[in-house]
Parts: C-alpha cells; structure tokens; sequence
C-alpha cells in the first residue's frame, strides 16, 4: 500500500512539472485535476491523470 502512495506521489511531481507539455494532449484537465490560484501563482495538482496514466503503466508492465 505505502509503495503504491510513493508512486502516486512520485507521479504527480513529474507531471506537475511537465503538465504546460501534456495539456497540450488533454491530460491535466480531466475531472478530478485540481487547479487553483494562489497569491498570482497557478498550482497544478492532476490527481486524475497521475492514477490514469499510472494504470496504464501498471497494465503495461502486468503485460509485458
């Protein structure tokens, strides 16, 4: 269970970071993506696209 929440955590700092990129393909503005204003700073937090992507990966890997 903890592994799954580090991975999950791990996943939301890199696609926070790369999230300019990837909305370009919709990712980032699913249902469940949060996005809010902050003393004039956009904060990012895709909680959605990080569990997506991270099933994909999953089966991926379950796969191969």
């Amino acid at each position: 269970m903890i592994r799954w929440v580090v991975v999950i955590f791990l996943a939301v700092i890199v696609f926070s970071s790369l999230l300019p990129w990837l909305e370009k393909l919709g990712i980032g503005r699913l249902p469940g993506d949060l996005r809010f204003k902050l003393f004039g700073r956009v904060f990012s937090l895709p909680f959605a696209s990080t569990i997506l992507i991270s099933l994909v990966v999953f089966l991926l890997a379950r796969f191969l």
